[in-house]
């Protein structure tokens, strides 16, 4: 994939994202991706995504920045929502989140094979308490 066209793959699979259109997925992912390390099945990706949204159903994913380098994509974003289950093993407040992630992919015969998200734990955590979001 070039630059450009790798660009738009991961666009369209934040809108995929922010669409609910999960069952998508496997336009997207391998069957099987290596997920922060770990070799998972993209049917079990596709779960965690499901179980986020049903605990954070408003939860968005907003691109702050996109870099592609050959068959790598890094992302930052802005990830907003309000918890109203338990989410990430915190209860829900009332409050809504908005929070940093930083994402790594490793594309592969034009989808995702390896996934890496880093997201700021700390600031969830302050505000789900109440505290300032930083």
């Amino acid at each position: 994939m070039s630059t450009e066209e790798l660009r738009d793959f991961y666009l369209r699979y934040v809108d995929l994202a922010n669409k609910r259109e999960f069952h998508r997925m496997a336009d997207f992912a391998h069957d099987e991706v290596i997920l922060g390390g770990t070799p998972v099945k993209r049917d079990d990706m596709v779960a965690e995504f499901y179980k986020h949204v049903e605990a954070v159903p408003d939860f968005r994913w907003e691109i702050q920045e996109l870099v592609v380098d050959g068959d790598r994509v890094a992302a930052r974003l802005v990830d907003t929502g309000t918890p109203v289950k338990e989410w990430n093993g915190l209860a829900p407040t009332g409050a809504s989140l908005s929070f940093a992630e930083t994402a790594f992919y490793r594309v592969e015969d034009g989808r995702f094979k390896s996934m890496w998200y880093l997201m700021d734990a700390d600031t969830v955590r302050r505000q789900l308490a109440g505290g300032p979001a930083d």
